[in-house]
């Protein structure tokens, strides 16, 4: 991976799992981080060992699940950063196993569409002005292989609920909007893509699912830094990867009329509209 010295990079959910590890290496490039977690005292502890290195560091501590406190991660972000050379989404809620119950957000909003999701849709957009002003830039987009079709009709899920469901629903969500945004930012140096990092990695969120771990954090480290700062993949953009192979995901991404429907339904939920 090149220097990135000079460079600042916002990481969401970061004090932990694959996150801690692309911030951990990004502050090894020289990056300036922005570590991002519900845990102060595990944030502030990550944020040490990056300055510790030799690179700048601070821990913001937000809850995504509310999208108020979206609203103030990105505000404080803008007040104290002149910025913002990556952005990757990568704070998200396991899938809970195929079976539990349904839970929502402080908004009360189905709770792995909300932080999986929303929260990451609406952080960009409120970061895009800096993003913009710092290009080239890149967003990477945290997402998965667990992909399932949005139900327009129920897209919070109030009927045939399941956890395994509502995550791959929420990660099918990112890469629409990933696709979608491409589009948007064309042209201004920005690019975004999407990813699904390594198959079960060795993390709480796949151990509290009740899956084996057969992947490594490193490996989904490794395909988040190819998006966040390879030179191989400067100005692409739109993209969905597995690993560090370009793929294709689930054929309703690349449906036009759903993608306008769920960004629709984005921006009433968020309010980005009002917000902006």
């Amino acid at each position: 991976m090149k220097t990135l010295k000079g460079k600042t990079v916002l990481v969401t959910g970061s004090t932990d799992g694959v996150g801690r590890r692309v911030a951990e290496r990004l502050g090894g490039a020289g990056a300036r981080v922005l570590v991002h977690g519900r845990d102060r005292t595990r944030g502030e502890r990550v944020a040490a060992e990056i300055r510790a290195g030799g690179s700048a560091a601070e821990f913001l501590a937000a809850d995504l699940a509310a999208l108020a406190e979206v609203r103030r991660l990105a505000g404080e972000i803008a007040r104290t950063t002149d910025r913002l050379d990556i952005l990757i989404n990568n704070a998200g809620v396991g899938s809970g196993g195929s079976g539990g119950h349904r839970q929502t957000s402080a908004d009360g909003h189905e709770l792995r569409f909300a932080v999986n999701y929303l929260a990451g849709f609406l952080l960009t957009y409120l970061l895009l002005p800096l993003i913009k002003d710092s290009a080239p830039a890149r967003i990477v987009n945290v997402s998965s292989a667990g992909q399932h079709a949005i139900d327009f009709d129920d897209v919070m899920l109030t009927q045939d609920y399941s956890g395994t469901r509502a995550y791959c629903q929420s990660k099918l969500a990112q890469i629409k909007f990933t696709i979608d945004l491409a589009r948007e930012l064309d042209g201004t140096g920005v690019t975004v893509n999407a990813l699904h990092p390594a198959t079960y990695m060795d993390t709480h969120m796949v151990r509290a699912g009740g899956h084996t771990p057969i992947s490594s954090v490193d490996e989904g480290a490794e395909a988040i830094l190819n998006l966040a700062a390879s030179e191989a993949l400067a100005g692409r953009s739109g993209a969905y990867f597995n690993g560090l192979r370009e793929s294709r995901a689930l054929a309703q991404a690349y449906d036009a009329q759903a993608r306008r429907r769920l960004k629709e339904i984005s921006l009433e939920l968020t309010g980005f509209s009002a917000a902006a």
